[in-house]
């Protein structure tokens, strides 16, 4: 097994653990889309998904050689930020199912993992020739893209439900909310 294939592999189980927790824990059991007090968190999972999505399928299609090979790097750094700062603010407006914090351990784990053999990768990437240059990996690839698709779609479906859930449309009965919708035109 190569440390490409090595890759694809912690990031499919990353992939998995996420869809479950997503669909069981997010979606199933907490259902945060209908929560407005969950706002903070559906908006970071929307970030989070979209991340995800780009590395599922630009991971497992692509390598990323030269001056590319950062941006990957920067994009598993911006995931390791979100995750922080989600973990911080759904510890402050719900109480987690013990199921979700022991899946949130595990997909801490395995990002490590993930982080641990991204880095000998992305440096040898790194001293090739700058390009993105494409590379199947058989059914590695494939599962991976159907994981970026679900990302994506998760994705939208959260940032629709943040945008849903932040939408207050003005009280046009109060003169005050009245002022701030409309024009001057002095």
């Amino acid at each position: 097994m190569t440390l490409d294939e090595l890759l694809l592999l912690v990031l499919l189980a990353q992939g998995l653990m996420g869809g479950v927790d997503t669909l069981v824990n997010h979606d199933y059991l907490e259902q945060l889309a209908k929560r407005p007090e969950a706002r903070a968190e559906i908006g970071l999972h929307a970030i989070r998904e979209a991340i995800y999505a780009v590395l599922f399928a630009g991971l497992g299609w692509f390598v990323w050689q030269g001056s590319a090979a950062p941006v990957i790097g920067a994009l598993v750094l911006a995931e390791i930020g979100v995750s922080t700062i989600d973990e911080f603010i759904e510890n402050r407006t719900r109480v987690l199912p013990q199921n979700e914090r022991v899946l949130h351990v595990f997909l801490t784990l395995n990002m490590g993992v993930l982080v641990a053999v991204l880095v000998p990768v992305l440096i040898l990437w790194y001293w090739q020739p700058t390009g993105i240059v494409r590379a199947e990996h058989g059914w590695l690839s494939w599962a991976l893209l159907a994981l970026s698709a679900a990302a994506a779609e998760w994705a939208a479906l959260d940032f629709l439900a943040w945008w849903k859930l932040g939408y207050r449309p003005p009280d046009l009965t109060k003169s005050s909310d009245w002022r701030k919708t409309s024009r001057s035109f002095s």
